[in-house]
């Protein structure tokens, strides 16, 4: 069965890793990247060494017990991690009762989302997934990734820039998509890559409005 793919924003959201082995460290550690305003880390065992950095983490509750239902209360997002694969399976279906999307680590087919191997170039950000096949292979296609994003990470920011600006002027929005289509076709982003801030002048001068042009010297500050 095909995933729906989404990024999903975990600003203001709680979150819940019952488990803090070595897989519920890494959802953990994950989940932080990812700013959320909470992540409630639930485990009976005292934190191992590399737990500690993680749990400093002025976000991190720390509830030094077994899982229990209610720390699902208010959460947005649960990974059960706990290393009992029944227990596992009963946090899942407790969240799936709640409606709360949850990823169980012993049990595939009771996940309600997988995560994606993530490269993150910012403010580029690319996923890959095996469907759980092989995350192996979707570590190695990651980096692979990696290097395909790396050149492009400054028309990305670029193209940030410019956005904002171009919808501020009010026009229609198949007459934006148009615009934005044209840059990104343009040689611009080999120019970026090549350093040459002339070009890309030029470039932006042929091509954004006439009200943008006196902000070119801005847009580009920065990037080389």
């Amino acid at each position: 069965m095909p995933n729906y793919p989404i990024c999903l924003s975990l600003a203001e959201r709680r979150c819940l890793v019952a488990g803090l082995g070595r897989v519920g460290l890494r959802k953990l550690a994950g989940l932080l990247a990812c700013e959320p305003a909470e992540v409630v880390a639930v485990d009976p065992a005292p934190p191992s060494d590399a737990a500690l950095p993680l749990l400093a983490d002025p976000r991190v509750v720390h509830r030094l017990r077994a899982f229990k239902d209610d720390d699902i209360d208010g959460c947005s997002l649960v990974f059960a991690a706990t290393g009992d694969a029944g227990e596992n399976a009963r946090i899942a279906r407790l969240c799936r009762e709640r409606g709360i999307l949850c990823n169980c680590a012993s049990a595939p087919d009771l996940c309600d989302f997988l995560v994606p191997a993530v490269e993150r170039i910012p403010p580029l950000e690319a996923t890959i997934s095996t469907g759980g096949a092989s995350p192996a292979l979707a570590a190695r296609l990651r980096r692979e990734l990696g290097r395909w994003l790396a050149p492009r990470a400054r028309m990305a920011e670029l193209m940030g820039r410019i956005r904002p600006l171009v919808l501020a002027l009010g026009e229609e929005s198949v007459h934006n998509t148009t615009l934005f289509k044209t840059l990104a076709a343009s040689p611009l982003e080999d120019a970026l890559s090549g350093k040459d801030g002339d070009a890309c002048a030029a470039i932006l001068q042929d091509t954004l409005p006439a009200p943008l042009h006196g902000r070119i010297p801005e847009l580009l500050h920065g990037l080389f």
